[in-house]
């Protein structure tokens, strides 16, 4: 069993901020994924979606593997009471069964970075997670949101709850989800 979480905030208002973009992430896979083991599968075909764990709860299998696709309800710094809740009700592995998708600050837009083991690096919502399961030892996706000249242009807080340009959101799925859906493959291989 795997599971792969995107990090967000709940509500209209947030939708479209660069803190949500591991939500956007996940539902561009859930409606482009097409594992490299499972050749000729069309996407996702979710056998079921609900509300639980404070989170909206998505489900797959490819092959032999089961996938929980999770979109935290909580607020972004609070997502670790939602990851916890799931990790505790199905006993996996955190070291390779699960995959955190966020926004970060310290890549530039565009880019992603996977990683194993690190520390929050100052996002409070993966701090959060990491302080709710007692350990750093998951995988994440790290996805560049940074497109200022300048930090003092704007202060980090008020810059990732501001909206994705148009063309910043064109970027993201002609670019930077389908890079992190080759990501999501190697880390359903692992």
């Amino acid at each position: 069993m795997k599971i792969i979480v995107g990090l967000g905030n709940p509500g209209k208002k947030y939708e479209l901020t660069r803190h949500n973009v591991g939500w956007k992430a996940l539902e561009y896979i859930i409606s482009n994924f097409k594992p490299a083991r499972t050749v000729g599968h069309g996407g996702f075909q979710i056998s079921k979606s609900e509300n639980k764990f404070n989170s909206e709860i998505a489900e797959d299998t490819t092959g032999d593997v089961k996938i929980i696709f999770v979109k935290p309800q909580t607020f972004m710094n609070l997502s670790g009471s939602a990851v916890s809740e799931i990790i505790n009700y199905y006993k996996i592995n955190t070291q390779n069964d699960l995959l955190v998708i966020h926004d970060e600050i310290d890549l530039p837009l565009g880019s992603i970075k996977f990683t194993k083991s690190s520390s929050a690096a100052g996002h409070n919502g993966v701090k959060n997670i990491i302080e709710n399961l007692g350990t750093q030892n998951f995988c994440r996706i790290r996805i560049g949101i940074e497109s200022r000249s300048s930090r003092e242009q704007i202060p980090t807080d008020a810059f990732v709850l501001q909206n994705f340009s148009e063309e910043d959101l064109k970027k993201l799925s002609n670019d930077v989800f389908p890079k992190t859906q080759t990501e999501i493959e190697k880390f359903l291989s692992l």
